[in-house]
Parts: C-alpha cells; sequence; structure tokens
C-alpha cells in the first residue's frame, strides 16, 4: 500500500509578486526550493493564510537570496501582494516507509522570506 504524506511545507512566506500574464506557476527563491528539497515543476499546493484559498501549481525557481514569492498566471487572482502563504509538496510512498519519513520543514523569516 503506498500513502500520500507531507515531504515539505514552507510555513509562512510572503507573496511578493503576482503576475497574471505569465504562463503559469509560482516562481519561488531557489534557495527556498533547495532547503524545501523541491524541484523545478514538482507540484505545490499553495495555502493563503489571507482569504483561505488553496490551489495547486508548480515550481520554478526565482533569483537565490531574492525572497521572492510569485503567483503566476490564473494562480495571480488567488493573492496579493504582503499575503502569507504556506507551500506544500508531497510524495508518495509505501506505507512502512512513510511511517520513518521526516519532511523537510522550513521557517523562513516572514518579512523578507530569507532563510538567514
Amino acid at each position: 500500500m503506498f500513502v500520500h504524506v507531507v515531504k515539505s511545507k514552507i510555513h509562512r512566506v510572503k507573496v511578493t509578486g503576482a503576475d497574471l500574464n505569465y504562463i503559469g506557476s509560482i516562481t519561488i527563491d531557489e534557495d527556498l526550493m533547495d532547503a524545501a528539497n523541491i524541484i523545478e515543476g514538482e507540484k505545490v499546493q499553495i495555502v493563503n493564510n489571507n482569504n483561505g484559498e488553496r490551489l495547486e501549481t508548480y515550481a520554478i525557481p526565482g533569483p537565490r537570496n531574492s525572497g521572492e514569492i510569485t503567483l503566476n498566471g490564473a494562480a495571480a487572482r488567488k493573492v496579493a501582494k504582503g499575503d502569507i502563504l504556506i507551500l506544500i509538496t508531497y510524495a508518495m510512498m509505501d506505507i512502512e516507509a512513510a511511517k520513518n519519513f521526516k519532511p523537510a520543514l522550513l521557517f523562513p523569516n516572514e518579512e523578507n522570506n530569507l532563510l538567514k
């Protein structure tokens, strides 16, 4: 049997931009992606603490050490600059492996989205 488990979570990052005219995705500072073990193109669930919206899109890397969190395409309509988000990825694994799996949990600085 396989189960879906939380693979990584970036807790409480601030939206830095929303680009309706870009072709989909969420741009995430590449330092955050690396620390959370998120790869380019990976599906990301987005939870908006300000308005309760939940949506899914895919990750693309933004400039390192920039703190960038930009929603692109249609997802840009679901956020406002300054909104606080939780970003979650999931993995599917054997139930026995899942019992011992430890997800990457990040708590960046809420003011600038940086790890330091």
